[in-house]
């Protein structure tokens, strides 16, 4: 697994080594921190193997493709990941996310390697012209970078898997991932200030942030504050392992596949942010500042084909969700 350190990754290898399956970790550790394989341990009882390497670098992926043999199937996580940062530099996140995945590609062919599972994104569809979003919603021009690489390395996939019959594809398009493990031992923890909402409002409910920057309130949308399908993380992370499953035992469709992974319920931002204050009884300070770059209006998904064709949903109510991010931020400020 790519990224196996971050924050999606490391619910994913959670739940992955739960339901019997062996992961073998590789990260650059950019945006993460090493200490989460101890934390993977305490939870699950077992320690995943962990390789600390770039995989924009081709020699050192290929070279550990060929070492691990035995690897059955990849999940490609690793990834820059900031909608905002992206916009400013792009070139960046093109060389980091599209090189690391052709990389990926290139080794999975000469190493035997057949079944990938993608960590995609909602930042395919553009700014949809009708909600909610199905899996034949057109793909609009993405709204940054980011969202671009996404669907570039989509595309990719796709027609890899057409030239390649023996390897095949499956992306899941995730909506908003937020929350942390209900044992607080691992959770949202970005490197410096964060690009994504919820861990700021835990940091500001914790005292690290004098505010909440909430990015526009002239949205046209109930309250004027952009709306998203927030998806508990570890809801998401059981999507993977249900993703992994279909395609080890051959039980996928076609080559290529993919899937919306959401709640189907769009929520604002001041939503989620009284949403947070209601559930835990924190007060969060908050002002209004100009719209973001990249940031789109409203989305959020439908998620019937997941639902039916993978068996999979999500149910952690909101609530649950921010009260485990609230969790895990007091246990790593050390706060009652």
């Amino acid at each position: 697994m790519t990224g196996g350190t971050g924050f999606i990754g490391s619910h994913t290898v959670v739940e992955l080594q739960q339901a019997g399956y062996q992961v073998v970790i590789v990260d650059d550790l950019s945006n993460s921190k090493v200490d989460v394989i101890d934390a993977i341990e305490k939870i699950t009882g077992i320690r995943p193997e962990f390789a600390n390497f770039d995989l924009s670098d081709r020699a050192k992926t290929l070279a550990f493709f060929l070492k691990n043999s035995d690897v059955k199937a990849v999940i490609h996580f690793a990834a820059f990941k900031a909608v905002g940062e992206s916009v400013t530099k792009p070139l960046e996140y093109y060389r980091n996310n599209v090189n690391s995945l052709l990389n990926i590609l290139e080794s999975m062919k000469l190493s035997g390697v057949s079944s990938l599972v993608f960590s995609s994104s909602c930042t395919v569809y553009g700014q949809p012209k009708q909600l909610p979003v199905t899996e034949s919603t057109p793909r609009l021009p993405a709204e940054s970078p980011y969202g671009n690489t996404k669907a570039i390395n989509e595309d990719i996939i796709r027609d890899f898997c057409h030239a390649e019959p023996s390897i095949k594809g499956l992306a899941l398009r995730y909506f908003n991932p937020i929350g942390a493990h209900p044992s607080a031992l691992i959770g949202e923890s970005p490197v410096g200030v964060p690009n994504n909402l919820v861990p700021y409002i835990t940091q500001t409910a914790a005292g690290l942030r004098k505010e909440l920057s909430i990015f526009g309130n002239d949205y046209n949308t109930p309250d004027g504050t952009p709306i998203r399908d927030y998806i508990d993380v570890v809801d998401l992370a059981k999507a993977h392992v249900v993703a992994i499953k279909r395609l080890l035992e051959g039980k996928n469709k076609a080559n290529y596949e993919f899937f919306n992974i959401g709640t189907g319920r769009g929520l604002s931002v001041l939503e989620l942010v009284n949403a947070f204050m209601k559930s835990t009884g924190v007060n969060l300070p908050y002002k209004i500042v100009g719209r973001r770059a990249g940031d789109i209006e409203k989305i959020w998904a439908d998620t019937s084909l997941a639902n039916n064709e993978l068996g999979w949903k999500a149910v952690v109510p909101i609530e649950e969700t921010l009260l485990n991010a609230w969790k895990w931020e007091k246990n790593v400020r050390n706060l009652k």
